[in-house]
């Protein structure tokens, strides 16, 4: 029966291929390839409950494959079935059986019929290979898979302005979570020397339990996880990206950002909770952070004017209130108050669009004029700081997204490719002179790792800001990854040269690939500046298509070998080089905004000629 669990993750995996050979004009084709998914999940999940429950309750282990094997690394897939899998997976079939329903008849005739049930399908896939994980590594896999989806769904109606702005703006929080979760797992490997899997947390608190730098590492693991908790599930101060997820249609938002999806960092709270529940601080971390996001989340909620920012606020506070109850170890009480917050906003969302066509109705025919009354300066001032959502937008662009931007403007003499050139080809030469020499740079005592993993953020910051060729800006992104691989070649020494290919042939094939569609897009009528959206998918859908292929290619997602040669390049930094591993964070994170931002502005948003409609500013 362990075998089984592969179920999961292979039927929706499987109807989403095959949705792929389907137009979009065939509804009901793809209509009953979701609805046979749908059943059959429902099925899978109750009867894997009852035999689970039958067979005393004991958890469930199966190690799916070994995608990468070393001396001191294994990549390995687990998956994993307890009550926290148990509880995850039954909401989580019932609710894309409501969601899968009602979108049939909410998406008919829609121009993304089959883009949005194949986006659903794989979302499935990615939810289930979160809370079937045995591990960090198989838990990150649906942590893209379902990040990606969540940000095409955002940008469904990709010819509007702020779906598109709002996806990037989306994509931007999420991709701070993935990078805290990434330095989770490479702290945790060098806290235990080996890759575990959740089962062994406790093995992995009694080495942190022993003091010194062990104790720092576990400090370090629990910040980075309770931090990437944080900001999937919208606590403070992360809470404002989820009515901005809102964009998508209100079927996607209700199984996105109403129920499964804006709950998975409670699912990795109750997951590591056997390492970090001897930790008074980290409770007292998470407590303030629940307690927090409830109390501002609840006042902004009952000020905010339009449904679904309500709904999206009220569902942050709750779960605020599930962080809390996580922390002081009530973990069935926090199981049932998931489910429960689940079905309800889910019912909300859904049936909001028919409840605000009654209140408008009934408002036209029984209007009353409001009644003034007083207000205290008090009252007044939390009224307004509600209204303007705290200034949490605000605040996040201003002290963490600005700074990073300005220093973008400030490098975009790197646009040259006479200047990029130039300093890959030193960074090789630097490389080569340590591996045929390896005293000569020991001798000159000079941190070459760290500078030149800053060249290869100079490259990504100066990509992130450009508004020249998209051409050139994707070129900086290659050679941003040649300095990362250099960087973590020169720290290691040594490096097998199948690591290598892993990441170089993965990123490489990706370029290669976006570059291709780039030429193209600028053959139409020689403009690919990033100084506006230009909205090319109208001409170019399928370019549109590979490109996107390619842009998550880049940033390693499970599509190439870069997945598995990123996540092993990681573990040769040594936990004694702070600025190192920090500069490495910022590579990633900007890499991927980069590359979603050439994609955006090359291929959505509103079409820049008038012989496309365009939407308005406003969705």
């Amino acid at each position: 029966m362990d075998q089984l669990l592969v179920l999961f993750i292979g039927l929706p995996l499987l109807s989403f291929f095959v949705t792929l050979f389907w137009k979009n004009r065939n509804e009901r084709p793809i209509g009953l390839v979701v609805r046979y998914t749908k059943v059959a999940y429902i099925i899978l999940s109750v009867s894997y409950l009852v035999w689970w429950i039958a067979n005393g309750l004991t958890p469930v282990s199966f190690k799916l494959a070994t995608l990468y094997r070393s001396d001191n690394f294994v990549f390995a897939l687990e998956l994993f079935y307890d009550e926290i899998t148990a509880v995850f997976s039954i909401v989580g079939a019932l609710l894309f059986f409501l969601v899968a329903t009602f979108s049939k008849y909410y998406m008919h005739r829609d121009q993304g019929y089959k883009r949005f049930f194949s986006t659903i399908l794989l979302f499935a896939a990615g939810y289930n290979f979160i809370i079937l994980s045995g591990n960090f590594e198989t838990l990150f896999i649906g942590w893209e898979i379902k990040g990606l989806c969540s940000f095409l769904l955002i940008a469904f109606y990709w010819n509007r302005y702020l779906p598109v702005k709002n996806a990037l703006k989306t994509v931007s929080n999420y991709r701070i979570s993935d990078v805290m979760l990434m330095l989770a797992m490479w702290m945790m490997h060098h806290l235990t020397h080996r890759n575990i899997s959740f089962t062994d947390l406790g093995e992995a608190k009694q080495i942190a339990a022993q003091g010194g730098a062990y104790a720092a590492m576990g400090v370090l693991v629990v910040c980075m996880i309770v931090l990437a908790a944080t900001v999937k599930s919208a606590q403070f101060p992360f809470t404002s990206w989820l009515p901005r997820a809102m964009e998508g249609p209100t079927s996607s938002s209700a199984i996105f950002y109403g129920s499964l999806s804006v709950h998975i960092g409670i699912f990795l709270l109750l997951r590591t909770h056997p390492f970090w529940e001897d930790m008074l601080w980290a409770k007292i971390l998470i407590i303030v952070t629940g307690a927090v996001t409830a109390v501002l989340s609840t006042l902004i909620a009952r000020v905010q004017p339009t449904v679904k920012t309500q709904i999206a606020y009220s569902s942050a506070a709750q779960i605020g209130l599930m962080f809390i109850e996580t922390a002081v170890g009530f973990h069935w009480l926090v199981l049932i108050h998931f489910a429960g917050n689940a079905f309800l906003r889910t019912y909300q969302l859904l049936v909001s669009p028919s409840v605000l066509n009654y209140l408008v109705h009934h408002q036209y025919f029984h209007y009353e004029a409001p009644r003034e009354r007083k207000l205290s300066a008090v009252a007044a001032s939390f009224y307004v700081l509600g209204v303007k959502e705290w200034n949490l937008d605000a605040f996040m662009f201003r002290f963490v997204w600005s700074p990073f931007k300005w220093i973008g403007v400030k490098l975009q003499f790197l646009q040259s490719y006479i200047i990029t050139t130039l300093l890959v080809a030193m960074a090789f030469a630097i490389v080569l002179a340590n591996r045929f020499n390896a005293g000569l740079l020991a001798g000159m005592n000079v941190p070459f790792p760290e500078i030149l993993m800053s060249v290869a953020l100079m490259f990504v910051l100066s990509s992130f800001s450009s508004r020249g060729s998209a051409l050139k800006a994707w070129v900086l992104l290659l050679a941003a990854h040649a300095c990362i691989i250099l960087a973590i070649w020169l720290t290691a020494g040594q490096i097998a040269s199948l690591e290598f290919l892993y990441y170089a042939g993965g990123i490489v094939s990706a370029f290669l690939l976006g570059y291709y569609c780039l030429q193209r897009i600028h053959g139409i009528d020689q403009d690919i500046l990033l100084n506006r959206f230009h909205g090319y998918v109208y001409e170019a859908e399928n370019k549109g298509l590979l490109f996107l292929l390619a842009v998550i290619g880049m940033l390693g997602f499970p599509i190439t070998t870069a997945f598995v040669g990123i996540d092993v390049f990681f573990t040769h930094v040594d936990t004694h080089q702070p600025v190192l591993i920090v500069l490495l964070a910022l590579c990633f994170l900007f890499i991927e905004l980069a590359a979603f931002r050439i994609l955006l502005r090359i291929f959505m948003g509103p079409h820049k000629k008038l012989y496309h409609p365009v939407a308005y500013r406003s969705s």
